[in-house]
């Protein structure tokens, strides 16, 4: 009797992982935490609302902050993912390259998010920057390797270029060039959903485990 019991316990608590929403905090700078635009139009809303649509269960929070670099999500690392969190989206490192913050310095900094984030046992699915091309060769040569790099060297669900599909192209951003529309966020979404599925298997195979 008591192993039966032992067995149903178990066998409840994975079934109640198995049913618990997929918690993901999306850390990033303004272009997640949708700068200029109502919170239901920003990445973490239209994705999560993109998820539900296909039927997962997930709750997308959004940890995005104006202005943020590499170096500011690591400091604030420990209250914009709290115990609890599944995964995260990492997209950080637009105002590195803007403000020509040293590549070096922002890979660290980078590199000690996704190392304190995988000893937590969290999945990262990394988001990759570029570097414009009239920062100079050698800047662009230094900054662009950067998150193929962490992503190969981590093993990371990664998606090459956050505004992939957007960048340079008026009608989907705002009219200082730099910050995506609805419109716009709509087509990121779009582009980095399959990627977004495959952390979410991640969390899943976890879970089962």
């Amino acid at each position: 009797m008591l192993a039966i019991a032992w067995i149903a316990a178990v066998s409840g608590s994975a079934a109640q992982a198995a049913e618990r929403p997929i918690k993901i905090v999306a850390l990033g700078d303004s272009l997640m935490a949708g700068f200029q635009l109502p919170e239901s139009a920003a990445v973490p809303a239209q994705l999560e609302q993109a998820l539900r649509a296909k039927g997962f269960a997930v709750e997308i929070v959004n940890a995005g902050v104006s202005g943020d670099t590499a170096s500011g999500g690591l400091s604030r690392l420990d209250w914009s993912v709290p115990d609890g969190t599944d995964a995260v989206i990492l997209e950080l490192g637009a105002n590195d390259m803007l403000r020509v913050v040293p590549p070096e310095v922002t890979r660290k900094a980078l590199d000690e998010i996704i190392r304190q984030l995988k000893a937590r046992n969290i999945a990262v699915m990394l988001c990759g920057m570029m570097a414009a091309p009239n920062l100079g060769p050698d800047f662009v040569r230094a900054f662009n390797p950067i998150y193929p790099e962490l992503a190969s060297n981590h093993g990371l669900v990664f998606y090459p270029f956050f505004l992939d599909g957007i960048a340079a192209d008026p009608k989907l951003n705002q009219r200082d060039g730099l910050h995506p529309t609805a419109e716009g966020v709509a087509v990121i979404v779009k582009r980095m959903l399959p990627k977004t599925e495959e952390l979410i298997a991640l969390v899943q195979t976890k879970r089962g485990s």
